[in-house]
């Protein structure tokens, strides 16, 4: 082994415990990997930013585009609300069905957005109907998955292993080549959950305050007209209370002040919206200085008859999901404030749970040094006016979904589904490549306005462009030290002797393995040279190879961390580790050895 190779394995290694642990967001990783190969020398700088321009990387973001325009335009929405009808449904049933929906939609859709909508429609559902979630969120992430693995256009790692292919020769594959294989797939997944169901928490219904380990209520009150508070600061009433009560909005002749300073004054007839402890709201109530409304009092209409200036909208609280590319993304609570939230307040962090977070952790507003990172989830109160604007965010979710925002037409919804159908059918029938059928798609969202420039430029999940963009050099950089040569020829004496079964066996497993705990795009970008040198050195057809490495890298189960939508659904706290690592791991032994049959047999 050279001291370049072993160079090169040191940075693979150290990016792989980046990923795993995600010390730095992606992006930063991208770029790490850029300029450490770049000061090594194994690549070029013009090699250095190849991906930039790969059609790999240009296919993904060309498809993002037309996702949201998807997205944006209803047609998500529309495919999957007819999941509501299935309402009656007993859960046995109910598992496969909506697996197969979901599964079907991402074969030509984000698988992402597919499972955030999905996500929305079940707790909707489970509010309703007592519909247990976590039934149906972990199934639907996996059926995402697969379906995802499906086409050539499911995934980002699909494209990126039919670009790395053409680069090295191989014939690209057609839009539907791979399906059949997917499919099988799809129908064993769907089988094996449904049949392990039974090994998932039947949680109960969100307690949010259990959930945020909130012991305060939001008070609205009026400083009445014989109050002792008139001419008193908040300091001088609240000050030595501060922990246990604070004054979070005051109104006064129809003018609001979302920050009242601790110096502001009281006046006769001024409404204060409060946050306090069960102790606090007693004291209040009993001094007789501030009149306590309830949102149903009828106090206020009495106090202010024929006065037009009445109390804000009623408050409740929201639990808001963090996408990538959201602008809140590295802010902390103390710095969100009222304008990025559209007029809501935040009330505590709860992150996400990861390798180095395994536990539930929440932050309330004293933790101003905690920082939002994609998959956290931020709590605010909002009145209802104010949640109508939070609900139009971009790159936010809201997991309660309380009202329904007609944001397109059906016209547009149509043309959007319809630019859907003929990017997919050129590409099938192989009348243009992915990449050009894509363009097009892209050019007419925009040409016919089904999404304007900003929203591209505000939605576009740039973290995952720039990790491809930063990956590709790294395949550069294995082909440039002759690393995947050393790789495969170490390989071919394991392989020695083996049947096709074992080799693309094991192929597989590591492929699989690898993607459970860093992204499946950086799992794809390493291993396929690898498994194109074997299938080169053993003069085979290297296209069972790169279909290992393709549905593997996307087969991301057993580990809450390798695929973003199990990321999401980890993160909402309703699942453990060991939930994905029991079912998530079945299935991977199940779909490794049934992978392993199928395309050893095309050998």
């Amino acid at each position: 082994m050279s001291q370049e190779i072993i160079i090169l394995f040191s940075i693979i290694i150290i990016v792989i415990f980046l990923f795993a642990l995600e010390v730095f967001p992606v992006d930063k990783i991208a770029f790490f990997i850029m300029v450490s190969l770049l000061l090594a020398g194994f690549i070029s700088p013009e090699e250095a930013i190849s991906g930039f321009s790969s059609p790999a990387t240009i296919t993904v973001l060309a498809l993002m585009i037309i996702a949201i325009g998807l997205e944006n335009n209803g047609v998500i929405d529309w495919l999957a609300n007819g999941m509501k009808k299935l309402k009656g449904l007993p859960l046995l049933l109910m598992v496969p069905v909506f697996m197969f929906i979901a599964g079907s939609i991402s074969a030509f859709i984000n698988t992402t957005a597919v499972v955030l909508v999905f996500v929305k429609i079940i707790d909707e559902l489970s509010d309703k109907y007592d519909i247990p979630e976590s039934k149906l969120l972990l199934p639907i992430s996996f059926a995402g998955i697969i379906g995802g693995s499906c086409t050539l256009m499911g995934t980002s790692t699909n494209l990126i292993v039919n670009a790395v292919a053409i680069e090295r020769g191989v014939e690209r594959f057609s839009f539907f080549e791979f399906t059949w294989l997917g499919v099988i797939f799809l129908v064993i997944t769907i089988v094996t959950v449904s049949i392990l169901i039974g090994f998932l928490p039947r949680k109960r219904k969100s307690d949010i305050s259990t959930d945020y380990d909130l012991d305060e209520f939001i008070t609205k009150g009026i400083i009445n007209k014989n109050s002792r508070l008139i001419g008193k600061n908040i300091n001088e009433i609240f000050g030595s209370e501060a922990e246990d009560i604070e004054v979070i909005r005051l109104k006064r002749k129809g003018i609001v002040n979302d920050h009242p300073g601790k110096y502001t004054t009281m006046k006769e007839g001024d409404q204060l919206l409060l946050r306090c402890s069960i102790e606090q709201l007693i004291k209040l109530k009993d001094s007789g200085d501030i009149v306590i409304i309830k949102n149903s009092d009828k106090k206020s209409d009495e106090l202010f008859e024929g006065n037009p200036d009445i109390l804000e909208d009623d408050i409740q609280l929201v639990e808001i999901l963090m996408l990538p590319n959201s602008p809140l993304i590295g802010k902390s609570i103390k710095t969100v404030g009222w304008y990025d939230l559209h007029g809501a307040s935040p009330l505590a962090i709860r992150k996400r749970r990861n390798l180095r977070n395994p536990g539930r952790r929440i932050f309330d507003k004293q933790s101003d040094d905690i920082e939002l990172r994609v998959g956290d989830r931020l709590l605010v109160e909002v009145t209802n006016s104010d949640l109508l604007e939070l609900q139009k965010m971009d790159d936010i979710t809201i997991l309660k979904q309380h009202h329904d925002i007609n944001i397109t037409t059906r016209y547009k919804r149509n043309i959007s589904l319809g630019i859907l159908l003929l990017v997919i059918g050129l590409s099938a029938f192989s009348i243009f490549p992915i990449l050009k059928s894509a363009l097009i798609g892209c050019f007419l969202m925009i040409f016919l306005k089904c999404i304007d420039l900003g929203k591209i430029y505000s939605q576009v999940n740039w973290q995952i462009i720039f990790l491809l963009a930063g990956m590709i050099p790294l395949g550069v950089a294995m082909a440039n030290t002759g690393a995947d040569q050393w790789i495969s020829e170490n390989l071919l004496k394991l392989f020695d002797n083996k049947s096709n079964f074992m080799v693309i066996g094991l192929l597989f497993l590591v492929t699989m393995f690898l993607s459970g705990f860093i992204s499946n795009n950086a799992t794809a970008i390493i291993i396929a040279p690898i498994a194109i040198t074997i299938a080169a050195s053993l003069n085979q057809d290297p296209k069972p190879f790169i279909l290992a490495v393709l549905f593997a890298s996307n087969f991301s189960f057993f580990t809450p961390v390798g695929y973003q939508t199990n990321t999401i659904i980890y993160g909402m706290g309703i699942y453990r580790f060991r939930h994905f690592f029991l079912i998530g791991g079945i299935l991977s032994i199940v779909l490794w050895i049934t992978a392993s049959f199928l395309l050893s047999g095309q050998l």
